[in-house]
């Protein structure tokens, strides 16, 4: 008998629906044998957040001979836990979230349900991989994607990733790439993030919104100044959030 195919498991964080997902489906879909679960609506925003107070629970919306997919009415994260306890026969080869609509690039990384499940997989020991373009719109454009798409994810099924490393991968808007670049990480924060609304019953409400601040908008080795400059930003991400160099420093406070 020859060898099995790839296993690859997809999820995301904008739903089963999202085209973002569905072009991911038809890049890949000759690379393995794909295994989808993904929320049944947009769970945008949820990190890895995970549904502990009431049931979860999944369906079939469709399959073929080498892609199954499902819904789940949880967060991203409770995909990938759900999935491999149910609709998952081994361990997966790959795991990829996206391509998500809206960049997870700096800090928008640990908000992120996209990263929260690729962050889910590398606690699992599965190569993990989270795709992002820099468009928010429901039909963006993602097609000078699938080219890198297809040969980061080739990379990583080929030479794996260490334990507890995964990738966060940043497309621009639209363009052909002018490569890919490795990067850290950028620095910056979101500020003025609420809008304050008054309801016509006269309560008060706030509406989350934001102006991203990069701290370092020309510094050439963070994915935020990649991305925008043309190139796929691919960024090894970690999780393990220990600060080592502080360690001894704090030693030395006397605690």
């Amino acid at each position: 008998m020859g060898e099995k195919r790839p296993l690859i498991f997809i999820s995301n964080d904008d739903g089963y629906q999202a085209k973002g997902i569905n072009e991911l489906i038809k890049y890949i879909g000759d690379m393995g044998e794909l295994v989808v679960m993904a929320p049944n609506r947009s769970r945008s925003g949820k990190s890895s957040a995970i549904t502990a107070n009431h049931p979860v629970r999944y369906g079939l919306v469709e399959q073929s001979d080498n892609v199954k997919i499902y819904w789940c009415d949880g967060t991203p994260v409770d995909c990938v836990k759900l999935a491999k306890t149910t609709v998952l026969e081994r361990k997966p080869d790959l795991l990829i979230a996206g391509i998500n609509h809206g960049d997870n690039a700096g800090i928008n990384a640990i908000y992120s349900g996209t990263i929260g499940a690729v962050m889910e997989g590398c606690l699992n020991g599965i190569p993990s991989i989270g795709y992002s373009v820099d468009n928010h719109s429901a039909d963006a454009e993602f097609g000078h994607c699938s080219d890198a798409i297809r040969r980061i994810a080739q990379k990583v099924l080929d030479k794996g990733l260490p334990d507890g490393v995964c990738l966060n991968v940043n497309f621009p808007a639209e363009g052909e790439l002018k490569g890919i670049k490795v990067c850290r990480q950028s620095s910056g924060v979101w500020e003025n993030e609420w809008v304050k609304q008054t309801h016509p019953r006269g309560y008060d409400y706030y509406w989350l919104t934001g102006e991203f601040v990069e701290k370092e908008p020309d510094n050439k080795e963070s994915d935020r100044w990649a991305f925008r400059n043309g190139y796929a930003a691919v960024t090894p991400i970690t999780v393990d959030f220990t600060a080592y160099d502080m360690i001894d420093k704090i030693k030395s406070w006397n605690l």
